[in-house]
């Protein structure tokens, strides 16, 4: 089992400092040049790059090692929109700022890691990929295209996707269908609004069933996950004395691993059959099926005596599965800071989740580095 850096130690204060620098790279989705040039010059010797392109940074140890499992650390390098949190700053125990836990934190343990590879291949070959465009819709993705165009990154044995977990394993993804709803009548006067038919009301009674639909639990490899269908927006109307005549409101439905995306729309459809309404599907990722079977979950599960759980949310583990990649949620940030305006990490996150990475890599006690430095000062 790995043994945890002590708090004030030099792993927390590198940790603490490669993810304020990289807090303080703005980087928006489809704005993400910089940060990646940034990684690129950070990357050590010994690190051949494979594919530099679209907003992808991948790159592998140039020397492979026959008969070595090939482990792929991967993160999105992109955020959501600032909001007055760059740059960034450092309190006694967190760094603050956006991307923080989502994933910035996340990517410092991947460089951290990267550079004590390059003294120490450890167990396994490690590769890292950085990738941007997370945050917008799949439909945008950029891992898609990197599949397409690189093999490489279809052949790890396993992918640990480094999205914010809290130091648990989450397997497995939701599916995300989104959806408009359109649902017409016919304008006239509020005053006699029976020489029209209001789409309002019309749009009352066709979403009604859908918000009182129970959450719905379904088990998978034991794992529990909650099928949810939630009406996120919703307009019409032109003014206090017209009927309207059109309403659109946005649905969401995020269901279990194991539906299909086609089973997921026929599901949905169904639901609102009865309302006659107009269904038009305007993003639809699948969900990402739970990797427990295989060997190095069980590995990495055991170097930090890992909880396991599943992952409540879409991550891009999906997309990996689409290219015949298992792939893991694990990652230092709390989901609970994820697009806040007070975003953070836990230096002592990170610190915990580099040690157990360093464990299940075969890179030896997590002090040892600190030890070394401290024994030429």
């Amino acid at each position: 089992m790995s043994v945890d850096a002590p708090s004030g130690s030099p792993l927390h204060e590198r940790l603490g400092a490669r993810t304020l620098a990289l807090i303080d790279v703005p980087s928006v989705s489809r704005d993400e040049g910089a940060i990646l040039e940034s990684i690129r010059s950070s990357l050590p010797p010994g690190f051949e790059v494979l594919d530099d392109h679209d907003a992808v940074l991948l790159a592998t140890p140039a020397v492979r090692r026959v008969g070595r499992p090939f482990v792929l650390l991967a993160g999105h390098v992109d955020t959501v929109p600032i909001a007055r949190n760059v740059p960034g700053r450092l309190d006694t125990d967190a760094a603050v700022g956006r991307g923080a836990a989502d994933m910035k934190g996340a990517l410092a343990v991947m460089l951290e890691l990267a550079n004590e590879l390059a003294d120490d291949p450890g167990s396994y070959d490690v590769g890292v990929l950085f990738f941007g465009r997370e945050e917008l819709p799949f439909t945008e993705s950029a891992l898609g295209p990197l599949f397409d165009r690189c093999v490489a990154a279809t052949t790890p044995d396993l992918a640990i996707v480094m999205e914010p977990t809290a130091n648990t394993i989450e397997v497995g993804c939701l599916g995300n269908l989104n959806a408009t709803i359109t649902v017409t009548g016919q304008a006239a006067h509020s005053a006699r609004p029976w020489h029209g038919e209001n789409a309002i009301h019309r749009a009352i009674a066709a979403l009604a069933p859908l918000a009182e639909l129970p959450v719905r639990d379904v088990t998978v490899e034991g794992l529990t996950f909650r099928e949810v269908v939630s009406v996120t927006t919703i307009s019409g109307g032109v003014a206090s004395n017209v009927v309207p005549d059109r309403v659109e409101a946005g649905v969401n439905y995020r269901y279990r691993p194991g539906l299909s995306p086609e089973e997921a729309e026929s599901r949905l459809r169904e639901l609102l059959a009865p309302s006659g309404v107009e269904v038009r599907v305007n993003g639809n990722a699948p969900p990402g099926p739970v990797s427990v079977s295989n060997v190095l979950v069980s590995r990495l599960r055991a170097a930090g005596d890992l909880d396991l759980g599943p992952k409540q949310a879409w991550t891009p583990v999906a997309e990996f599965a689409l290219a015949g990649v298992d792939a893991i949620n694990f990652g230092p940030g709390d989901p609970q800071y994820a697009h806040r305006d007070d975003e953070r990490v836990e230096l002592g996150s990170l610190a915990r989740c580099h040690t157990v990475l360093r464990t299940f890599l075969g890179l030896g006690a997590a002090g040892d580095r600190d030890e070394q430095e401290g024994s030429t000062t």
